[in-house]
């Protein structure tokens, strides 16, 4: 082999690595700058977000700071201090580095409408939720604030110019996907560059669908993204610098895609009946008054709320015998429910209550359960798999869980736990319960033949009027309801075509006559759903970026007042088709200790595993009060960082 030869070799190899160099995406151990001709003084690091180095001389500002990687390797792009860390958001992967910061040296800025959520994060997870917890979905916080506070040296208004070393970083509100998120404007010669943080992805997407689920379905977080959207192209940016994802050259022709694609989305996104809608027939078509003050009869053996108690929950199956079958008892006051228990043994021969049957996790479908249980003797059914959220709703961060709609209703013991696909032999009915979820995972559809009818209970997934043809029913579409459509919605419409119901009984006195069509136009929706929320989404699998429970700890809440050594569950999905592998470290305070500390290992396709971590305290360093427990996530070798939570008690909980 001649020397000429090696050396023409080792060239091209040189000169290979170097272009792949040039020209690759950043990595965890590599700068890269996105125009280095146009702006030299700008640089990018890829870690848990992406940092923008803004650089002069030997001194910085970076925008967001993601797992603080950036800091050991500044040096090698010539810079020896860090003045400012300006924020665009309190997203834990965005500010989880900030830990790492010398605050002798480094300054903080973050937006003022974030301010809290930065040096206050505790106040925003609460050992006892309630419905109107602020910045949550009925006591599901949707904010992921960092697990320490952080101290914000300079809040950054709307309109407002931050200056640094002659760089002016025009600051604007963009929210949607945070509170309080913001955007920051640099004008560079005659171009302007935008930092947008996370209200847009490349592709027109978004960066997720949890940071922007603000309400119960209504889309308040969605029109506020679309408004932001609307307002940053008014500013004509040339290049979007966004959070997650690689850099937008084409800025405007994506955000005029993103706002029109997300008016869209908002169509198909929003309920399919009309929530407001106080029509009589619309909701219920075929009851008929009782002598029973607030009672209706739909068929010979059962009965309901009547129009006046609209959105309320009570149905009841009285057999010949007298014995009553309550079906969901909830919302209204405990003296009406005595008027109507009443009334039923006046006129309607009524003798006693044998149970009542919960069709899902919702708190607002047994508040009276209790009442049932300790005045009428009454049992509590439901399908095994909503047990313990009824029961113990607190070792979960679901929406709408008991637990928050206060009084002290922490939980209800169930008395009959019950099978997927078990028949319950009662009063001569043969009582068929499955496992049906659609708005949440933990619901389920008590049917059986009653009066020469099927007839389908079906608790809140779906509502509205079979005979209009523009409605296909579907409730609210809430992730933090566990509610991924394969195992929810479309599950829900696929059962209901085999199972061909003649009536369908829903939640909050919806009844529903003559419901197959209305069955398919749902299905149809819950197919159609799907797609929209793949073109939305950046994750070739939209899951991960719906899903604000893939890593899960179980329980939610850990109480070192009970125990100084507890054990905690935490569950990992996998919800591609090829094996998933994960490391996930669990992010402790001071005198907690996890073993094992790390969650190292594999998922097969489609499943989920779940893995026992046990965790002791030292109680003479954990310091007292609430904490934030984070999961450090890295997915098949992507560093995602702090994605998720769970929370940790030091001493007696005290209700906040």
């Amino acid at each position: 082999m001649s020397l000429n030869w090696i050396r023409t070799f080792a060239t091209v190899v040189l000169l290979s690595l170097f272009l792949s160099i040039g020209t690759r995406s950043a990595t965890a151990t590599d700068f890269s700058q996105p125009d280095p001709q146009s702006w030299p003084q700008l640089f990018q690091w890829a870690d848990t977000c992406n940092v923008y180095v803004l650089r002069d001389g030997d001194a910085a500002l970076l925008i967001n700071v993601g797992d603080g990687s950036v800091l050991t390797r500044l040096a090698d792009i010539g810079v020896t201090k860090v003045e400012w860390a300006v924020f665009t958001d309190h997203h834990r992967e965005n500010c989880q580095g900030a830990e790492r910061l010398n605050r002798h040296v480094t300054k903080v800025a973050a937006p003022s409408a974030e301010r809290e959520l930065f040096e206050t994060p505790t106040e925003f997870r609460k050992w006892y939720p309630k419905l109107g917890d602020r910045y949550s979905v009925y006591g599901a916080s949707y904010v992921r604030p960092p697990r320490l506070a952080v101290a914000v040296d300079h809040v950054l208004d709307p309109d407002m110019e931050f200056s640094w070393r002659g760089h002016k970083l025009r600051c604007m509100t963009t929210p949607g996907h945070a509170p309080g998120g913001m955007t920051y404007l640099l004008n560079i010669d005659d171009q302007t560059l935008a930092f947008t943080g996370g209200i847009i992805h490349d592709g027109a997407k978004m960066t997720n669908w949890f940071d922007t689920e603000w309400d119960y379905g209504f889309g308040k977080g969605i029109d506020i993204l679309t408004e932001s959207v609307a307002s940053l192209l008014k500013q004509k940016p040339d290049v979007l610098f966004p959070s997650q994802g690689p850099v937008i050259d084409d800025a405007q022709k994506q955000l005029r895609q993103y706002g029109s694609k997300l008016t869209r989305f908002r169509e198909r996104y929003v309920r399919g009946y009309p929530v407001f809608d106080k029509t009589v027939t619309k909701r219920d078509p075929i009851s008929k008054p009782t002598k029973v003050p607030l009672l209706n009869q739909v068929t010979p053996h059962l009965y309901k709320l009547n129009h006046t108690m609209q959105g309320r929950n009570f149905s009841i199956i009285i057999s010949d015998n007298g014995h009553g079958l309550v079906l969901d008892c909830g919302l209204f006051p405990e003296q009406q429910l005595e008027e109507i228990v009443v009334g039923m043994r006046e006129h309607l021969g009524l003798k006693q209550i044998d149970a009542v049957w919960v069709s899902h996790m919702h708190g607002d479908h047994f508040l009276l359960g209790k009442v049932l249980k300790q005045k009428y003797g009454a049992e509590a059914w439901t399908l095994d798999r909503i047990v313990d959220r009824c029961e113990h709703p607190r070792r979960y961060d679901y929406a709408a869980l008991i637990n928050t709609y206060g009084d002290g209703f922490d939980g209800m013991k169930i008395d009959r736990p019950i099978r997927e696909g078990d028949v319950v032999e009662w009063e001569g009915y043969q009582i068929h319960v499955d496992w049906m979820p659609g708005q949440t995972e933990f619901g389920c559809c008590l049917w059986l033949e009653l009066d020469g009818q099927k007839i389908a209970f079906t608790g809140d997934n779906l509502f509205g009027s079979p005979s209009d043809i523009s409605q296909d029913g579907h409730e609210c579409v809430v992730a933090r309801n566990s509610g991924i459509f394969e195992e929810g919605y479309l599950y829900a419409g696929e059962y209901l075509q085999k199972l061909q119901p003649d009536l369908i009984m829903g939640g909050h006195s919806y009844v529903m006559p003559e419901p197959r069509a209305f069955i398919g136009r749902y299905t149809k929706w819950a197919r159609d759903i799907i797609t929209v929320y793949r073109d939305l989404l950046p994750d070739p699998d939209y899951k991960y970026s719906f899903d604000p429970y893939w890593v899960s700890a179980y329980p939610y809440r850990v109480d070192f007042g009970e125990s100084a050594e507890q054990t905690i569950h935490v569950t990992v999905r996998n919800f591609r088709s090829t094996l998933q592998k994960h490391n996930i470290k669990l992010v402790l305070p001071n005198g907690v200790t996890a073993s094992p500390a790390d969650l190292v290992g594999t998922v097969p396709s489609e499943t989920r595993r779940t893995f026992p971590v046990k965790l002791t305290a030292d109680t003479a360093v954990l310091a007292a009060g609430l904490h934030i427990a984070p999961f450090d996530i890295t997915l098949d070798g992507q560093h995602s960082g702090q994605m998720f939570d769970f929370l940790l008690q030091a001493s007696e909980s005290k209700k906040q």
